[in-house]
């Protein structure tokens, strides 16, 4: 399999120590997590999404495993504006700050509070699963542009996570630039179902949830190919990524770098078992394999 030559690299604004980033909303509520996480071998790490106002999140059941991946619905839960000291344990470490609102100024609220405090802010226009916030507005590409411009005003990289629940990324990826990204994000979990047939009656409480985990790869894969074709500013890959052979495929459909999640669970261990796979010296350069099934 190719190895990638190991070393710092820069992805949207932001420096990183690797290509292996955490994704939002796996062990991104504390600064003591996220500091874990970079010591086990990652390259960056985004933090749970922060809203403008405290959430308790959905009623559970609010997790499950399916086959191939799993499925979650906790509806945003976060502690706003409190969360922000947790981030001073963490300065000058490669931190995301991923953030969600409900409006463009709502967006550009909740980002107000970390410029000096975190190298980057991600924008979750794409949670399946919360009403109002995420895939309920991040399907319009006017608001994506809104959006993005509105945070992107305070001198910062931002970066745009998108949903794959739409009929056309890219898009989404395209109103993203132009509203300022420096990055696009591809892609957030996929809107999903299951029902108990014992209880007669939905396994999530929040009936839908966004479905993760090696099931979605292929969808991934296929979005940031597409956004690779349709945008000039970097994809990060993300959806499903559980081995160095899954970051290879992703970058040679167009990503940049990769975000990886659910692969935590199995595996607290992930980010330094993929990088020692992934990483030697005498690899090649990966400027030589981005995007090139496009060729």
């Amino acid at each position: 399999m190719i190895q990638l030559i190991p070393g710092d690299t820069d992805v949207g604004g932001v420096r990183m120590r690797n290509h292996l980033i955490l994704a939002a909303g796996i062990l991104g509520t504390t600064g003591a997590s996220l500091s874990r996480v970079l010591s086990s071998g990652a390259g960056c790490v985004v933090t749970k999404s922060i809203g403008p106002y405290p959430n308790e999140g959905h009623r559970g059941p609010c997790f499950c495993e399916t086959s191939h991946g799993l499925m979650n619905a906790m509806g945003l839960p976060n502690p706003s504006r409190e969360f922000v000291p947790e981030l001073d344990t963490l300065a000058g470490l490669p931190v995301v700050v991923s953030v969600y609102g409900g409006t463009p100024g709502e967006f550009r609220e909740v980002a107000s509070w970390f410029p000096g405090r975190a190298p980057g802010i991600e924008l979750n226009l794409s949670c399946p699963h919360a009403e109002g916030y995420g895939a309920a507005i991040g399907s319009d590409p006017d608001t994506v542009e809104a959006c993005t411009r509105a945070v992107k005003s305070l001198g910062v990289p931002v970066w745009v996570k998108l949903t794959p629940n739409v009929t056309d990324i890219a898009a989404c990826g395209r109103a993203a630039e132009r509203g300022g990204a420096d990055a696009i994000v591809a892609i957030n979990t996929v809107k999903a179902m299951r029902i108990s047939p014992e209880l007669r009656k939905p396994v999530l409480g929040n009936r839908f949830g966004g479905l993760s985990g090696p099931a979605i790869f292929p969808v991934a894969v296929r979005c940031v190919y597409e956004l690779y074709e349709a945008c000039e500013i970097p994809v990060i890959g993300c959806g499903g990524i559980s081995s160095a052979r899954d970051v290879i495929e992703m970058m040679m459909a167009g990503a940049s770098a990769v975000q990886i999640g659910s692969a935590i669970i199995g595996n607290d261990r992930v980010f330094e078992t993929i990088g020692n796979d992934l990483y030697a010296h005498g690899g090649v350069h990966p400027s030589e394999i981005i995007g090139c099934a496009h060729e």
